[in-house]
């Protein structure tokens, strides 16, 4: 195979992160945030107005693997619950302040976040043979300065987010996208990430070779499609590329 490309997930494969959307601390600050636009909610109202739109957003999307966008979410929020003194805030502050609500809740929400063991070393020896890209199914006001924080973010182009686009893997457009931009055939191009469905399924359905990343040794517990290859450790990716390549 004539390897041109790596192409990435994110989180459980890059990155070790765990976050927990439902801690009431999120949704009391964002709650305190808003006291200062002029909008008065308790924080369960917060919390429930938030997962409230969200489904909505899901619920009228017109895709198989429906994904949401959370700036919009807390955009419908404002508008919703604006009031005179909202509404005359500064053009630019209300227009930032949606972004502003996501990054809140998703800093407040974050428990962990770190590379996996080997990930920039291994990064580093890739990015001299290969061009290195990103598609994951995220948020980018989450993804892109969370690679950022980690070190990564340098890495990779192009960043494909779901988010961005409605639509989450295993739709295979999300890899298209991503083959498009760096202008090869899905033959040129192999796909790591750590879910048998969402990205072993996924990538194959758009022609690319798949490894596996299980760091936690549990490929034989997950269903999906078979990948073309299994690594336990990040640093099996190099023999794992080798391989494939060499097919």
């Amino acid at each position: 195979m004539d390897i041109h490309a790596i192409v990435f997930d994110i989180n459980g494969t890059l990155i070790d992160i765990e976050t927990d959307e439902g801690m009431e601390q999120v949704y009391r600050a964002i709650g305190h945030l808003l006291t200062y636009q002029g909008i008065s909610l308790r924080r369960w109202e917060v919390r429930d107005l938030y997962f409230q739109i969200m489904k909505q957003q899901m619920a009228a999307s017109q895709e198989t693997y429906p994904e949401f966008d959370v700036v919009a979410v807390w955009r419908e929020a404002l508008l919703r619950n604006a009031i005179d003194y909202t509404r005359a805030l500064p053009a630019g502050k209300l227009q930032q302040l949606p972004l502003l609500i996501a990054e809140l809740q998703r800093g407040i929400s974050r428990k962990r976040l770190c590379p996996f063991p080997q990930v920039p070393e291994v990064l580093g020896e890739l990015k001299e043979r290969y061009r290195l890209a990103i598609v994951s199914d995220a948020q980018s006001p989450y993804a892109v300065p969370e690679l950022m924080a980690v070190g990564l973010h340098e890495y990779f182009d192009p960043i494909i987010i779901s988010g961005d686009y409605g639509y989450r893997k295993p739709d295979p457009r999300l890899f298209q996208h991503a083959l498009d931009k760096l202008q090869i055939h899905p033959s040129q191009a192999i796909f790591v990430g750590n879910d048998r469905y969402r990205d072993v399924f996924g990538a194959q359905q758009a022609g690319m070779k798949t490894v596996l990343f299980s760091p936690n040794q549990n490929a034989a517990r997950t269903t999906g499609a078979e990948p073309d290859y299994i690594i336990y450790q990040f640093s099996e990716l190099l023999e794992a590329i080798d391989f494939l390549a060499a097919l």
